[in-house]
């Protein structure tokens, strides 16, 4: 029967190809936002994830609840020639090694020949030479969007922060200015993560006020969200839009998640099934984004 349902939804995307939200940059709000679950559900992206050791499983989980498909091929000779076919890809540097390096840079190359969104998170920049200079050269390749924490964002873009390994000794609102350069100097949206989310595309700047304290204490919900956006790419045109979605998704899911889940370890199931049953209702009754 599985096979068949996916067989059945094969035939009718090529009956009724698929259309991302074609939007006007001035009308993105939450009624535009609330549509991506279920263009995330009717079109299952296939989401390329080359992404660290510590948080693969999560990243599946949380894409498989939102109805997306995640995919993990590493081998630098294939990466490359599977992120061409995948919808979207994204690049995450938590735990490099040479051949990750070389899979990354391969992919990203054909990513951008296929014209294919990808996301980069910069985990942990600013804190080692090597996956800072990484990440710094991956900035230069034509990211759709990057995604990461004030102290990452702020070593991105050439300001000294106060980041401690993964976690961010800076709040988001000290990483705007820098958020703002980096998204001119790179071409691309960035989102930087905290108490409160901060898109950019160097113009426009957008705020997300969901999110719940539960959310910092789960390894890889970060990673995660960076999957969660590359899946959001998939399906608007506005890669701030994309940006702005994953950021309210996560942050809704995190909130409903806390209401009946108290503690790190059930809140993680918790929220792998709000992330399955959050829609377009509960975007527009919960979410809070603000214009700047």
């Amino acid at each position: 029967m599985e096979a068949l349902r996916f067989a059945f939804f094969e035939v009718s995307y090529l009956l009724y190809p698929f259309s991302p939200i074609n939007m006007n940059p001035e009308s993105i709000s939450l009624a535009s936002i609330s549509r991506v679950p279920d263009l995330i559900r009717s079109r299952h992206p296939l989401v390329h994830c080359l992404t660290n050791d510590v948080v693969k499983n999560f990243t599946a989980n949380t894409l498989l609840a939102m109805q997306a498909a995640p995919a993990m091929v590493e081998h630098p000779t294939e990466a490359g020639e599977f992120a061409a076919i995948a919808d979207a890809m994204l690049a995450n540097v938590g735990t490099l090694i040479e051949e990750q390096i070389q899979a990354i840079r391969q992919a990203v190359s054909a990513a951008n020949r296929a014209r294919k969104p990808w996301v980069l998170d910069p985990v942990a920049a600013g804190a080692i030479s090597l996956r800072t200079g990484f990440a710094r050269e991956l900035c230069g390749m034509n990211p759709t969007l990057i995604r990461g924490n004030a102290s990452e964002i702020m070593a991105l873009a050439g300001v000294s922060g106060k980041g401690r390994g993964v976690d961010s000794g800076n709040a988001s609102d000290e990483a705007v200015d820098a958020a703002e350069r980096l998204s001119t100097s790179a071409s691309c949206v960035v989102m930087v993560t905290g108490e409160l989310d901060y898109i950019t595309d160097g113009n426009r700047l957008f705020g997300c006020m969901n999110g719940d304290i539960l959310l910092t204490r789960v390894t890889g919900v970060g990673c995660a969200q960076g999957a969660i956006a590359a899946a959001c790419l998939s399906v608007c045109e506005d890669p701030i839009e994309a940006a702005l979605a994953a950021a309210v998704i996560m942050g809704i899911a995190g909130e409903k998640a806390a209401a009946i889940s108290q503690r790190p370890g059930s809140f993680q199931i918790a929220l792998l099934d709000e992330l399955d049953s959050i829609d377009a209702r509960t975007i527009l009754e919960m979410g809070r984004i603000q214009a700047f």
